[in-house]
């Protein structure tokens, strides 16, 4: 059975996480696929916008105070999509920074070994 973005998101932060002998090949091949699934995500926060928002205007036309029609969008499915997609994108944003940082770290510790 295929997995969610979510859940392949949700894996690899676990393996991060628990995994104190990450090899600089393997986080370099995680780097390479979470920043394929960012693209991925920025599509969908893109089409989530667009549902969003056409539920938003459909609220705006039947209710008389627009605070009152935001209010109504923002308890729809479209809005939690729109939400969801964009928590998301933060999460893989942080793990990509964390993977540059520990990469980037395990190059140094390469150098100065080798001018050992």
């Amino acid at each position: 059975m295929p997995q969610t973005i979510r859940e392949i998101i949700n894996s690899y932060r676990t393996e991060l996480s628990s995994n104190k002998e990450l090899t600089k090949e393997r986080a370099n091949e995680i780097l390479v696929k979470l920043s394929a699934i960012y693209g991925n995500i920025n599509d969908e926060i893109r089409k989530s916008d667009i549902a969003y928002n056409y539920i938003l205007m459909a609220f705006l036309k039947s209710e008389e105070k627009s605070n009152r029609a935001k209010i109504l969008a923002e308890c729809s499915p479209e809005y939690l999509a729109k939400r969801e997609a964009r928590d998301l994108k933060e999460s893989v944003k942080e793990l990509i920074s964390s993977l540059k940082y520990y990469i980037r770290g395990l190059s140094e510790e390469w150098k100065e070994s080798k001018n050992l």
